[in-house]
């Protein structure tokens, strides 16, 4: 971080029953509050995503693009206010990061909000814990929220 830089707030949604879903809807939030949101996580997770933004809700349509880096986005979809990225970048404006991976993402400092969504899964609640422990040793503030069934 760079001098006079505030560490982002993060934030943990523990419990999510169904991630894919779960995120889909959180994107269409941010999105209509005017955020720019960037996902990161591992190729097929992203695919899916992809796939239920374009049909989780029938009439509405959550704007993104999905590639393997923002090096490969046209010009012409710099502003396009959600990102799907196997290597994100926090290079082109978008400052809130979701994290679907199963490890810390480098360069998260670089955002200003970080939202993580942790499922019932106890593989994935194990490395919740872990990435919980390097955001907290790193300094950041950390929110835990609860999904309600």
């Amino acid at each position: 971080m760079t001098a006079g830089a505030v560490m982002p707030a993060v934030a943990f949604h523990f419990n999510v029953p169904e991630r894919r879903g779960y995120v889909c809807r959180l994107l269409r939030k941010a999105w209509r509050s005017g955020a720019r949101v960037v996902v990161t996580g591992e190729a097929a997770m992203l695919a899916e995503v992809d796939r239920l933004l374009w049909t989780f809700e029938p009439l509405e349509f959550v704007p993104h693009w999905r590639g393997a880096e923002a090096d490969a986005l046209p010009g012409r979809l710099r502003e396009t206010p959600v990102l799907l990225l196997e290597r994100h970048s926090p290079a082109l404006g978008h400052d809130v990061l979701v994290n679907l991976g199963h490890e810390v993402p480098s360069g998260w400092q670089q955002y200003r909000r970080v939202i993580e969504i942790v499922s019932r899964d106890e593989f994935d609640r194990d490395r919740a814990r872990a990435r919980w422990r390097s955001y907290g040793a790193a300094g950041a503030s950390i929110e835990r929220h609860e999904v309600a069934s």
